[in-house]
């Protein structure tokens, strides 16, 4: 799962949220120089990385894509999963998918001076990008795995996943729904939770 779903799976903790955002950024020592709610933020990420690899779910999905696209198959189906919770959101939320990312973002660009300057860079790309909102379209993700495939150091053609989820758009959707009632549940997360 990518960045919107980890964010949401963090629950109303905004401190935690950002610590699940940046995880995949802090490797060995420099999970230590964080705080302890980044530092839980993170374990949750790697815990959330674990249950998703190894759900059914998302294993039919990536093999689907595995003639394609090779090990960039389970990237996509991170992206595909968060367009499609981005898509029904108000399904999971009772914000507005705008509501949550502002007040999200304004958490961000409030305490990003505490992420180490990596980390304040990804902060930066995806306010100003809007990336949360961008899932929401068939377009605006295409836009982003067009931007993914520039920084891939192998060919990965990942902007040719849209034409992908185009075809098979009924199949990957109702594998995100069924994984993400069992991932919620997994770690307790309440339905359309706010404060």
């Amino acid at each position: 799962m990518n960045f919107l779903a980890h964010v949401y799976l963090s629950g109303n903790d905004l401190e935690l949220a950002m610590g699940n955002l940046i995880a995949d950024r802090i490797k060995g020592n420099r999970l230590w120089q964080c705080s302890a709610k980044i530092q839980e933020g993170i374990l949750l990420h790697r815990a959330i990385d674990l249950y998703t690899d190894a759900h059914p779910n998302f294993k039919q999905c990536a093999k689907k894509l595995f003639a394609t696209h090779r090990h960039y198959g389970r990237v996509l189906v991170d992206m595909f999963f968060d367009h499609f919770l981005a898509k029904n959101w108000n399904d999971y939320h009772a914000e507005t998918l705008s509501e949550f990312s502002e007040r999200f973002y304004v958490y961000l660009k409030e305490n990003q001076k505490q992420l180490p300057a990596d980390c304040q860079s990804l902060v930066k790309h995806l306010m100003a990008q809007n990336w949360f909102g961008a899932y929401e379209s068939l377009d605006g993700l295409e836009k982003i795995l067009r931007q993914m495939e520039r920084r891939t150091q192998f060919e990965s053609n990942l902007a040719s996943g849209r034409l992908v989820l185009s075809e098979n758009y009924s199949f990957f959707e109702s594998q995100f729904k069924s994984f993400f009632s069992d991932i919620t549940s997994h770690f307790n997360l309440v339905s359309k939770c706010i404060d």
